[in-house]
């Protein structure tokens, strides 16, 4: 590994780190305004919720739509470098001011905005569409305006049904959005099953090639079995919940034909080996190098017959004639060389299956949501209803919200950095697929944030929790929950959204309940005005930082 990878590795953890101690008002301001946790408890509480996520969240949605918002050919390790450099500037500079931006956009920003100053500078004047996923960037730059807007209208739903003086009306209605609920993401997780589907028979790779070769024969074979075997799978992907990610498996590969994808993944490691991938990327830049690239090719394709094979003569032998083939040199450490050999397409479709489960993540928030009926039972029903005990009952529920939106914030923004990171091993050869994230990077990232988390963020709590609206425990419970359930919905779309966006809509909507005039609307202007400026101020500095970068010889 690169010393120039290392850097951006550390650079993009304590990216994380601040991104926690930035954001940690998001889940702990409400909780510390209403003097329901001292700030040491509430950091410390947040803290151990942003790691609890970590163990939820097993498709990591978010951060392949980080790493794939700019076009592969113009994600280099300086570009990732920039656009890490101006998240953090900026990051650190809205901290400084109490400014609660979004550090999701200041990344997507920086990313963007370095791409793009590395694109004008090496190939000149070309269309935003050829540097950056423009499909990805238009979605994020939907939610910031939608996240505070579901945040807002989730919370004003739950303060009015909270607010309701007969309890059993009250619990109907829970009741029927909890039902609501689990139909939303039960709808997801076929979405995200059939997603996965997809990735694990290439038909998005295939795709894109098929736009590039049109008459390319080989092409359109490969994409035209993709599909056919993705829609043969498909049906059995609605007994999900029943069966489980082991038997689905087990039919799938039953009536599809899955060696070659083992072939697919063998030949992607000899890829690797001949670095086919930077060799393309050099040549993009500097069509003299396109007859080493061409070499490598020819190389690779001699090698096809020997992995044809693979399935009739073994790892060992596959191991040894590839050996023969490609060096020592190439190879390396040749008994690593042999266990990556070792493919099994069953157990990666299982993989695949198991990412898309949401049921834990579901089975949390009706843990969540039994808990508060019960509370409702036991104050309204069971006990005489007092302001005072009413009053604690909702400081006690506010535990629960916090800690739900402290895993939805975790679970969020800790993926936009394996994102980044996933880019730059990427981009150095280290991994071929974002897919090949090693464990370790997760695990990073969801401690990083969790340590900064700890760290606090004074400043930024007193504008989240005092200067929008003054806000009650109650309220307190509504802004979170209706925060919480707002990230969970987006993670599961796949969308990065501001953590800080859909808390501050939501803290809106729960002031704007007792009436419009108890938000303080100046301050949710300069606010809205931040929050629009930080995607292109992000990109400008980054540009600026790649050009200085440049100038200084990295490279």
């Amino acid at each position: 590994m690169s010393t120039l990878v290392i850097v951006i590795i550390v650079l993009a953890l304590v990216f994380d780190y601040i991104n926690g101690f930035h954001d940690a008002a998001n889940s702990i301001a409400t909780v510390v305004s209403t003097k329901v946790l001292t700030p040491l408890q509430a950091v410390l509480w947040a803290a151990l919720f942003n790691f609890v996520a970590f163990f939820i969240f097993k498709d990591h949605a978010v951060a392949n739509t980080i790493a794939k918002t700019v076009i592969d050919n113009y994600i280099t390790l300086p570009v990732i470098l920039a656009g890490l450099v101006a998240a953090i500037f900026w990051n650190l500079l809205t901290w400084w001011y109490g400014i609660p931006s979004s550090s999701s956009h200041t990344l997507i920003g920086g990313f963007a905005g370095a791409a793009l100053a590395h694109a004008y500078y090496v190939k000149g004047w070309i269309p935003l569409g050829d540097v950056v996923e423009m499909d990805k960037i238009t979605k994020t730059v939907y939610f910031i305006f939608l996240a505070p807007l579901i945040g807002m209208l989730i919370s004003i739903f739950i303060t009015l049904v909270t607010i309701r003086r007969n309890v059993y009306g009250r619990l109907v209605l829970i009741t029927l959005s909890a039902v609501g609920m689990w139909f939303l993401f039960g709808t997801f997780r076929i979405t995200k099953l059939e997603e996965n589907l997809t990735k694990f028979y290439k038909l998005d790779k295939y795709k894109k090639e098929l736009a590039k070769h049109p008459d390319d024969e080989a092409v359109v074979k490969k994409y035209e079995k993709a599909v056919a075997n993705y829609e043969l799978s498909k049906p059995y992907l609605k007994n999900f919940d029943a069966e489980g990610a082991d038997k689905i498996a087990d039919e799938i590969t039953a009536v599809v034909d899955v060696k070659y994808l083992e072939e697919s993944k063998i030949k992607d490691v000899v890829s690797k080996k001949l670095k086919i991938d930077k060799l393309k990327k050099d040549a993009f830049y500097d069509e003299r190098l396109q007859p080493l690239c061409d070499a490598a090719s020819v190389t690779l394709d001699d090698c096809k017959p020997i992995i044809k094979d693979y399935h009739i003569v073994g790892v060992d032998s596959t191991a040894k004639a590839l050996t023969l083939k490609l060096g020592m040199e190439k190879i390396g450490d040749y008994e690593k060389f042999t266990k990556s050999l070792t493919v099994d397409a069953k157990k990666d479709l299982k993989k695949e299956l198991v990412k898309a489960d949401n049921r834990t993540l579901l089975y949390c928030i009706f843990c969540v949501i039994g808990m508060f009926m019960l509370s409702y039972i036991y104050c309204e029903l069971i006990q005489k209803p007092t302001a005072n005990r009413m009053a604690n009952m909702f400081k006690k529920l506010q535990l629960l919200s916090s800690a739900a939106f402290s895993i939805g914030h975790g679970g969020n923004d800790a993926q936009k950095v394996m994102g980044i990171i996933g880019a730059a091993l990427i981009a150095n050869g280290t991994i071929a697929e974002f897919k090949d994230l090693p464990n370790w990077v997760p695990l990073a990232c969801y401690a990083a944030i969790g340590l900064g988390t700890m760290s606090g963020g004074w400043k930024i709590i007193k504008t989240m929790g005092t200067k929008i609206t003054k806000v009650t425990p109650l309220e307190g419970v509504s802004a979170e929950t209706a925060g919480a359930i707002t990230l969970f919905m987006t993670e599961q779309m796949g969308i990065p959204v501001s953590t800080t966006h859909t808390i501050t809509g939501s803290i809106i909507g729960v002031g704007a309940t007792k009436r419009l005039s108890a938000v303080r609307w100046g301050v949710t202007r300069s606010l809205l005005i931040a929050w629009i400026i930080t995607i292109p101020i992000s990109a400008l500095v980054a540009g600026l930082t790649y050009l200085l970068l440049g100038a200084m010889g990295v490279s």
